[in-house]
């Protein structure tokens, strides 16, 4: 029989999608920027794209308003989806359940830090750096690094899904529906009490 589909919260579905779009966008308009101003590690052969470098610091300023509420679900509502504290007791155990839950953990967490890296770092570049070919900068140099960690997290966050709930778990993501307790009216509520409850 089909396993049936899990429930995932709307509030990480409207996140985890918001989130998602956003560091896919910034991803594929990094790499245009990266193939017409630098091209040390390999070419590709596309078209410019007028006023990337706008379009880009765009997603990032998105990002930017949209990180500070994810984080915030991620490290309360969401924090079972995060590395826990026994993680390197749970990784002994190889091929078992737990272990391929740990695996996906430790990556969400990793992807958390990496995205939020790469903004900071991003937000201490000049963009002229890259028009006067200068690529040399550490922020730079540490923007690319948050950048490639992110799209290989982004790679194996997939492939966990896909492991540890197959197919079901990754249409849960879209899925528009969502029980009465989960409405919009009750997350004034819930957000207090997850304020009030001391994270551990």
């Amino acid at each position: 029989m089909p396993k049936s589909q899990p429930y995932q919260p709307l509030p990480l579905r409207m996140l985890h999608g918001s989130i998602s779009i956003l560091i896919i966008l910034a991803l594929i308009t990094g790499v245009l920027i990266y193939n017409i101003y630098d091209k040390r590690f390999g070419y590709l052969p596309l078209p410019e794209v007028p006023r990337i470098m706008g379009i880009h610091k765009l997603f990032g300023r998105l990002f930017l308003l949209g990180i500070p509420f994810f984080a915030f679900y991620s490290f309360h509502a969401g924090k079972r989806r995060l590395i826990q504290a026994d993680w390197l007791f749970k990784l002994k155990e190889v091929g078992k359940p737990i272990w391929w839950y740990t695996l996906h953990r430790i990556v969400n967490t990793s992807m958390l830090i990496a995205a939020t890296f790469a903004l900071f770092s991003g937000r201490q570049m000049d963009e002229g750096w890259m028009k006067r070919g200068e690529l040399a900068h550490t922020w730079y140099t540490l923007h690319l690094a948050a950048w490639v960690v992110m799209f290989l997290c982004l790679a194996v966050h997939l492939l966990m899904i896909a492991k540890v709930g197959g197919v079901p778990l990754m249409l849960s993501i879209f899925d528009t529906k969502y029980r009465h307790h989960d409405s919009p009216a009750a997350w004034a509520v819930k957000i207090k009490k997850w304020m009030s409850k001391p994270n551990l």
